[in-house]
Parts: structure tokens; C-alpha cells; sequence
């Protein structure tokens, strides 16, 4: 997150709050511990307390702060878009308003398109869209012409990689404090089976995201799984909110299934921690879904050591 003045920073909370405001319902639990989170941890606003000191600002008024910064006013949307969300449900109103904001600052992107046509009625194609730039992400380039499904377990059907599962199972021999035994004993205890098994997920996307997992110290629940994905987001650049974000809001917290790869759940969205996560990985100062990022570069490393290398800082306490 770049350098942003009080000003700037009130701005968008506030317009964080309006969307809060915008169902005509009091102001949720969720919505409050949201506003404080973000601007805890991403708008460096530590000092927040009361959301209800915060201005009510008007989409002209948040264009006039945010003017001759559309990187921020891109961001500020990105924020507002979550707003509608932290309830557990696509609010109308909520999103409305949030077009509202959006049409004011120029901004347009592909998740609010997903929105938009979610909350229309459209849920599969929705889905659908988020399923392709979640795929898009993954592979860091366009999947045109390839099937995402097919894709994702490549090694049925006759094409187990039996060299390539033993590579994994010798990560069972590394010292405990190393990423690699780390990685081993996470998909150990997940019951995961490792790439070039059968029933495997493609090391393409499984070794990244486990990777991920290990080094965020997100579990596997339902608020672990959004936890990590959001991580991802602010690590990896490529469609952070159609790709991330949103696909496991509806996944985990909506209750959507989107795919086949996990089993959907409710109430994922862990509203303080979920911005902790956003901003954790920001911070990092390596991409793990980066194609040039190779697992066998790091196996042998103390994780503690990678941490601290690649500023990671603590995850919040689960409530």
C-alpha cells in the first residue's frame, strides 16, 4: 500500500462505512470490526476507534479527495466491494452504492462485473467467471483453450508420476524446523495426497497454495482457506479480487460451490483477520504463484529463517 495522507485514508473509510449504512439496517458487528481492520492494517490508521467519527462521504467528496490518485481510487474500490459482503450475503443496497462510488472515481473492473451479475440473478455465470480468473491467476497468463478441470488433476488416468510422488515423500526426511518438513507434515495432516499421485492436484497450483499455507500459518477450515486465498491476493498481483478474493467470499462464507476442488462453507470471513491477511501478504517481499518461484530452491531452509527473509509477519489470533 503506498503512502496515503489522513485525509485520503478518512476518505475511504468513511465511504466504508456509508456501505455499511446502506441496507438502512444498524450498523453489524462485522461491518464495524472491518472498518477498524482496514484501517488498522492497511491504512496504517491505528489511532481509529469509534467508525462513528468518520465523515460521510459522498461519492463526489471521495473524487475530490482521491483525485490525481487513481492507483488509491482503484484500491478504495476494491475495499468498498468487500463492504458489501462481510454480512455473509450480496446486499443489493450495499452494492448499489458501492456502483455508486465506482462510477464516480472512473473505476471498472471485472469483479464488479461478477457482482453485478450475481446479484442479477446470473450466480453460474458468476462463478464461472471467478473459476476462470481464479485459473488465469494460477497460471500467471491467459487460460484460453484450456479446461480448468482437466487441468487440475492431471495425474488420472493412467498418468501417475510415481518419481515425482517420491520427491515429495522425501520431504518427510528433512530436519523439522526446514519448509520442506513443514510442507511434508502440513499435507500429512491435511490427508493430502502429493503431485504425480492419482488423486493429486496439479503441483502447479497444489505445491503454491500449500506453500502458502505453511508459510502464512493459515489452516484448512473454512476461515482458513479465505485466510489464505486473501493472503494470496495481496502477494500475487494477477486479478487479486476476481481471482482471489471473491471466489472464496462465495465459496467459503456464501456457501457457493464454485468447483470440486473443496467442499463450500459459511461464515468464513473472519472480518478482522481477513484484512490482516490482505496485508500480510502485501508485505511479502516474494510471490509464491510467481512461475519462476521453484519449492526445490527452499525445501532445505528454516522456516522461521523464510519468514523473517521474506517478511512474513504473525497471523492474528483466531477468535
Amino acid at each position: 500500500m503506498q503512502q496515503i495522507s489522513q485525509r485520503e485514508s478518512d476518505a475511504i473509510l468513511g465511504a466504508m462505512r456509508q456501505i455499511a449504512l446502506a441496507s438502512g439496517h444498524a450498523i453489524t458487528c462485522a461491518d464495524t470490526t472491518s472498518v477498524l481492520a482496514a484501517a488498522r492494517y492497511l491504512l496504517r490508521r491505528r489511532d481509529l476507534s469509534d467508525i462513528g467519527t468518520l465523515p460521510a462521504v459522498t461519492p463526489s467528496d471521495l473524487v475530490s479527495t482521491l483525485r490525481g490518485n487513481p492507483e488509491l481510487a482503484r484500491e478504495a474500490v476494491k475495499y468498498l466491494a468487500v463492504m458489501a459482503l462481510v454480512d455473509g450475503a450480496l446486499d443489493h443496497h450495499k452494492l448499489r452504492r458501492v456502483l455508486d462510488y465506482s462510477r464516480a472515481l472512473d473505476v471498472e473492473a471485472d469483479y464488479l462485473t461478477d457482482l453485478v451479475e450475481a446479484a442479477s440473478g446470473h450466480l453460474a455465470w458468476a462463478t464461472a467467471d471467478m473459476w476462470r480468473k481464479n485459473f488465469d491467476s494460477v497460471l500467471s497468463r491467459s487460460s484460453e483453450g484450456l479446461d480448468p478441470n482437466t487441468w487440475i488433476r492431471p495425474y488420472a488416468d493412467g498418468n501417475a508420476d510415481l518419481a515425482l510422488m517420491a520427491r515429495y515423500e522425501a520431504l518427510g526426511k528433512l530436519p523439522q524446523n526446514t519448509f520442506g518438513k513443514a510442507l511434508w507434515d502440513f499435507d500429512k495432516k491435511n490427508g493430502y495426497p502429493f503431485p504425480g499421485d492419482p488423486e493429486a492436484l496439479n503441483a502447479g497450483f497444489g505445491t503454491p497454495h500449500d506453500s502458502t499455507h505453511v508459510i502464512s500459518g493459515y489452516d484448512t477450515s473454512a476461515r482458513g482457506e479465505l485466510l489464505v486465498s486473501t493472503f494470496t491476493a495481496g502477494m500475487h498481483p494477477i486479478n487479486p479480487m476476481s481471482g482471489h478474493i471473491l471466489p472464496v467470499i462465495f465459496f467459503f462464507h456464501f456457501g457457493e460451490q464454485l468447483n470440486d476442488v473443496g467442499h463450500a462453507g459459511t461464515g468464513g470471513l473472519d472480518p478482522d483477520e481477513f484484512w490482516h491477511a490482505w496485508a500480510r501478504g502485501a508485505e511479502m517481499i516474494i510471490d509464491i504463484f510467481d512461475p519462476k518461484w521453484n519449492v526445490w530452491d527452499w525445501v532445505e531452509r528454516d522456516l522461521e529463517d523464510l519468514r523473517r527473509e521474506w517478511n512474513v509477519t504473525p497471523a492474528g489470533r483466531r477468535p
